[in-house]
């Protein structure tokens, strides 16, 4: 869907994954990135010199909040694949993606 997404970042704690991925999609509308999931100011600076319109989350699950803060911080929407567990706690519940919800509308970003 190249006339959708005319660029797309691939970032990742481990850069040569996405290079690897990057180098089978072909063309140069694929960038890749070096960054911790669990570091906000790292994704802030990261979206930040991309300007994407969306972050795409495909992380860990226990990976969900410091990725939407980053998206809160810098004002960028929000898609997740997963369902935000915490790091130490099997456990599977919504409420604590659902309590960003009206961050996003404050933000006037969908999520």
């Amino acid at each position: 869907m190249p006339e959708i997404f005319t660029e797309i970042m691939l970032a990742s704690r481990t850069k040569s994954k996405c290079d690897s991925i990057a180098e089978r999609i072909g063309g140069n509308r694929v960038r890749t990135a070096q960054v911790d999931a669990d570091d906000v100011p790292q994704l802030v600076a990261l979206i930040r010199s991309f300007q994407p319109d969306l972050v795409v989350n495909v992380a860990l699950p226990y990976q969900d909040l410091t990725i939407m803060d980053a998206c809160l911080e810098t004002c960028v929407s929000y898609l997740d694949t997963a369902n935000y567990e915490p790091k130490d706690e099997a456990k599977f519940e919504y409420k604590w993606q659902w309590a960003y919800q009206d961050r996003f509308k404050k933000a006037g970003r969908p999520w």
